[in-house]
């Protein structure tokens, strides 16, 4: 605890010198810091692959390169420093400071690509970081925000302004998000890890877990939308919280949307695989870490079953969608539960309980014809989730990358559905202090 008390204290004293950094400056090093980051993201993602034993390296490369090409791109012209808007007619202008010292608590399925997109982040706000990275992922996210830090300083930031725990014990982790010089927890990873950092006392930016469904109706593209949910589920493995956990078919198209997944390579499991897969996907801890990011086939290996080298997911034909049912809740893995309804508002009911059981707030999606508004302002009505896709893979879709409206962003949040202070993506905007100077008109 007493070099977690001298690392806060260097990267507080460093905050405080770069809090007063010009903008020119300060774009300059957020560049550096993040032209650094994406040079480097073959390697990291070797790196998160080799000690995580989660994931995919060239779906991590992108992910890397997301985090720092993508974000850098979005941000690289935004005013972060002094006055940011004037409306001179109404004598109204506002200034923004940066927040301060922030604890960065980062998630072993996403270990370099979240280090990278919050150091960034922090860089561009004036901001400082000490990361607490997942006790699994400790070497490649510490090597990511070396990366970072090395090149800030390089383009003249101040040393010790990006920081890591180099043993990210619970006890570290605690300490650190308690600490007195901590002025903000941007907190991304499990649901405890979440709570902890919100019932800290500091104000906090956490995320909640995603449970997303994929809603087909009998108007879409049955071959695009299977495409799309492969696409996404497929994804580094499906380790993204965003990711489709299941499908809600309408009965009428149910026969084609299963055809389909077989003919893009799912594996659709029968009941006495389905039971036996079932009792691996929970265990007395909650959702089994062996699963998580792992090949179809080594998913099937666990539970002992003998799984095509074709097969791309596990599918899962259930009708129970409580908490009860495994399948019908978050697994981050390449395992989907595929449902029937009987029509449009019934799968979306359906989608509504799946959300509820673990997922609210998080990543609904509806393939559908985009021209009928009724539907899709239905399904908007309906479901309490932060981004509703229409006719997106989920995975890219949510984190802006599908669609570039969406703020890019790797910490997704949930709103007062799922316990969260924001139901956006965050972003540069989270991580400021806004002082409005109003003055008498006329």
């Amino acid at each position: 605890m007493d070099d977690l008390d001298t690392l806060i204290g260097r990267a507080k004293e460093a905050q405080k010198v770069y809090a007063n950094f010009p903008q020119e400056k300060v774009d300059a090093i957020f560049k550096s810091a993040a032209m650094a980051a994406d040079e480097a993201r073959e390697e990291l993602a070797k790196m998160a692959v080799d000690e995580t034993g989660m994931g995919i390296v060239k779906d991590k490369i992108f992910k890397n390169h997301f985090a720092a090409h993508f974000i850098y791109e979005k941000y690289a012209t935004a005013k972060t420093c002094g006055i940011i808007s004037e409306d001179k007619a109404n004598r109204v202008k506002v200034v923004v400071d940066p927040i301060g010292l922030i604890a960065g608590v980062i998630p072993t399925t996403n270990p370099t690509a979240t280090a990278i997109f919050k150091a960034l982040l922090v860089l561009k706000t004036r901001n400082g970081i000490v990361v607490s990275p997942h006790p699994r992922a400790k070497k490649c996210t510490a090597a990511a925000v070396k990366i970072v830090a090395d090149a800030a300083v390089k383009a003249g930031a101040p040393k010790n302004l990006l920081a890591c725990l180099g043993e990210p014990t619970l006890e570290a982790t605690t300490a650190l998000m308690h600490h007195p010089s901590i002025d903000l927890i941007l907190a991304t990873g499990g649901g405890g890890m979440v709570k902890a950092a919100y019932a800290s006392g500091k104000p906090a930016l956490g995320v909640g877990a995603g449970n997303t469904p994929a809603i087909i109706d009998e108007n879409a593209n049955i071959s695009a939308a299977v495409e799309a949910v492969l696409a996404s589920k497929t994804f580094d493995n499906g380790v993204i919280c965003a990711s489709e956990q299941s499908i809600v078919a309408v009965k009428s198209v149910y026969d084609d949307v299963r055809k389909e997944l077989a003919k893009q390579g799912a594996y659709i499991l029968n009941k006495e695989e389905s039971a036996t897969l079932g009792k691996i996907i929970i265990n007395e801890k909650g959702l089994n870490p062996a699963i998580v990011g792992q090949s179809a086939q080594k998913i099937g290996e666990l539970a002992g079953l003998r799984i095509p080298a074709t097969a791309r997911v596990l599918v899962s034909e259930e009708k129970v969608y409580d908490a009860s049912n495994p399948y019908a809740r978050e697994k981050l893995s390449l395992i989907l539960s595929l449902y029937g309804a009987p029509n449009f508002e019934q799968a979306i009911e359906i989608g509504l309980q799946l959300v509820s059981i673990g997922g609210l707030g998080h990543t609904s999606v509806l393939h559908t014809n985009a021209n009928d508004q009724r539907r899709i302002d239905y399904f908007a009505s309906k479901m309490p989730t932060g981004r509703l896709l229409i006719n997106l893979p989920a995975s890219q879709g949510a984190i802006g990358f599908s669609n570039n409206s969406l703020t890019p962003s790797l910490t997704l949040g949930c709103g007062s559905w799922g316990g969260n202070a924001s139901s956006e993506n965050i972003g540069i905007k989270h991580l400021l202090n806004y002082k409005t100077i109003a003055g008498k008109r006329g």
